[in-house]
C-alpha cells in the first residue's frame, strides 16, 4: 500500500465559487489540479467541526474540481454557511474509479445527488467517443440535479423520472433502465452491430441493488458506487469494511463491479454508522 503525505495530511484550499443547485444542495468549486477520475472521492475537512468523504462531481483535468453537497448533517450544514474565499481541508483523491473503454455505450443510473458524480463520468466518457444514456431520478422536479448540464454533453441522451411525475416519467428510474436494456436486446436480435454496454449506478443503495438485480438477470455489465462511513481513505482504520467479505470500500471501491458488491450480505440491506452499529435501509 502506497500512502503519501497528500493522503494523510489535508491541503487547505479556498472555495473559488459556490453554485446554488436546489434549496438544500450547493456546488463548491475549487481551483486545484486534483488529478482524479470519475468514481473516486475526497475527504473534506472543516477544522474543529469534522471530516467527511465526498464524491467528486467534476474534475476538469485543467486545475478545477467541483463538490456537490447536500446539507444533511452538522458538518455539511456548516459547509453551506461558508462563502467564496473561505478555506477547507482536502485529502485525496481516494478509491477506485469507474472502468470502461473508449467507444463503449454507457447507461448511467443516478438517484438524488448521485447525478453529480455521474455527470463527471459522462463528461469524461463523451471525450472518449462513448455514447451515454443518462438516467436520473428524484422525488420531484425541484430535486433534480445537473439535468441542464447533461443536456449539453455530446453523444448523451437524458432520461428523467420523478416520483410525483412533475417532469419525465412518473415513478422510479429503474423501469427506464429495463426499457433501454430491452431495446438494446432487440437491436442485437436484429443483427445490428452494437457497442459494448456497461451500466453505472450511483445513489441510494436500495436503488443500486435494484439496478444490480436487473443487470444480473439480463447479463449486462454493471458497476456500482458503494458508500460506507469512510475515515482514513487508505484501508487502515477498517471503518468501511463490508459484511461478510471484509473488503474496505475506500480501497476496493467506491466504484466496483456489482457482482463483487453482491457477495456482501449488507449490500442494499444495511450499513454501519461511525461506531459500527448496523442500520437497515
Amino acid at each position: 500500500m502506497n500512502v503519501t503525505k497528500h493522503d494523510t495530511f489535508p491541503i487547505t484550499l479556498p472555495i473559488k465559487k459556490i453554485i446554488r443547485e436546489t434549496p438544500h444542495v450547493k456546488t463548491f468549486v475549487f481551483a486545484y489540479d486534483l488529478k482524479s477520475r470519475p468514481g473516486q472521492f475526497i475527504n473534506i475537512w472543516i477544522p474543529r467541526v469534522d471530516e467527511k468523504p465526498m464524491s467528486i462531481a467534476y474534475d476538469s483535468g485543467k486545475g478545477e474540481f467541483w463538490l456537490t453537497i447536500f446539507a444533511v448533517g452538522g458538518m455539511t450544514k456548516k459547509l453551506h454557511e461558508m462563502k467564496a474565499g473561505d478555506r477547507v481541508g482536502i485529502r485525496g483523491p481516494f478509491g477506485k474509479a469507474f472502468q470502461y473503454e473508449p467507444g463503449d455505450h454507457l447507461i448511467t443510473v443516478g438517484g438524488g445527488y448521485g447525478a453529480a458524480p455521474l455527470y463527471n463520468l459522462a463528461m469524461e466518457a463523451s471525450s472518449k467517443k462513448c455514447t451515454v444514456d443518462f438516467i436520473v431520478g428524484a422525488r420531484s422536479k425541484e430535486h433534480l440535479l445537473y439535468t441542464d448540464r447533461v443536456k449539453k454533453i455530446k453523444n448523451t441522451k437524458l432520461h428523467i423520472a420523478t416520483d410525483d411525475g412533475s417532469v419525465g416519467v412518473k415513478g422510479y428510474n429503474t423501469p427506464i433502465l429495463e426499457k433501454l436494456i430491452a431495446e438494446m436486446k432487440k437491436t442485437v436480435a436484429g443483427r445490428k452491430k452494437l457497442k459494448k454496454t456497461i451500466v453505472f449506478a450511483v445513489g441510494p443503495e436500495v436503488m443500486m441493488k435494484r439496478v444490480s438485480d436487473i443487470c444480473f438477470k439480463e447479463k449486462v455489465a454493471c458497476q456500482v458506487s458503494v458508500e460506507r462511513y469512510m475515515k482514513c481513505g487508505f484501508g487502515v482504520c477498517g471503518n468501511c469494511c463490508l459484511d461478510d467479505t471484509g473488503i474496505t470500500v475506500c480501497t476496493e471501491g467506491p466504484a466496483m463491479d456489482h457482482k463483487k458488491a453482491r457477495k456482501n450480505s449488507d449490500f442494499g440491506v444495511a450499513h454501519r454508522d461511525a461506531v459500527g452499529r448496523k442500520h437497515l435501509y
